[in-house]
């Protein structure tokens, strides 16, 4: 009874108010400083960012020894190592490197890819743009990326983590947001977007 008294007298109702706009004030303000922070952070790392191309060695040849590989993890029946080996799952050795001496391992693949850089497949799409000659066109890619995909390459930090990103399937890989410029060769890792196929 005492408490319904007292919120209905007008100075604790704007006192109430005026807390709750403080709150809220000082929360959107938080917020703000957090994206401008965020943005800047973005601007410095951008242009001190360089990507760690890989360097041709052969695996048998090289005094470099790999303890761990990382893979593109996602694919039902091949994958795609660091050093753009493909082999089938079953290939796969407990350190996540491919297997180099099993049959089905291959570096380099790109027999489902097409003269633009499009794949049917996404791990032969991976492995084909881990080629060292492909650095140029991928670098050049980078440095003429939209700004809405800035985000998206500046987090990458070597040719590994580029491929695996410039592999999946994008808007450039879609017509009307809802079918594949072309369904045979929708993972690209080149500059220009599917071909698109006639209906």
């Amino acid at each position: 009874m005492v408490f319904r008294r007292l919120l209905r007298k007008r100075w604790v109702l704007g006192v109430v108010f005026g807390l709750s706009l403080i709150y809220f004030l000082s929360s959107t303000l938080k917020q703000e400083e957090r994206i401008i922070r965020d943005r800047t952070l973005l601007e410095v790392r951008d242009s001190d960012h360089h990507i760690q191309w890989k360097i041709k060695f052969i695996l048998g040849n090289s005094s470099r020894q790999i303890s761990q590989c990382r893979n593109s993890i996602q694919g039902k029946s091949l994958l795609t190592d660091e050093l753009g080996y493909v082999c089938e799952r079953k290939d796969l050795l407990v350190n996540g490197c491919c297997n180099v001496n099993a049959p089905s391992s291959s570096q380099h693949v790109c027999t489902s890819c097409l003269a633009n850089g499009c794949c049917s497949i996404y791990e032969h799409c991976v492995s084909c743009c881990l080629q060292p000659d492909k650095q140029p066109l991928l670098e050049h890619f980078l440095n003429r990326a939209a700004e809405g995909f800035q985000n998206l390459f500046t987090a990458v930090e070597d040719h590994f983590e580029l491929c695996l990103a410039k592999c999946r399937t994008s808007s450039q890989s879609v017509q009307h947001e809802n079918t594949y410029r072309n369904p045979q060769a929708k993972y690209c890792y080149g500059e220009s977007p599917p071909e698109l196929l006639p209906i």
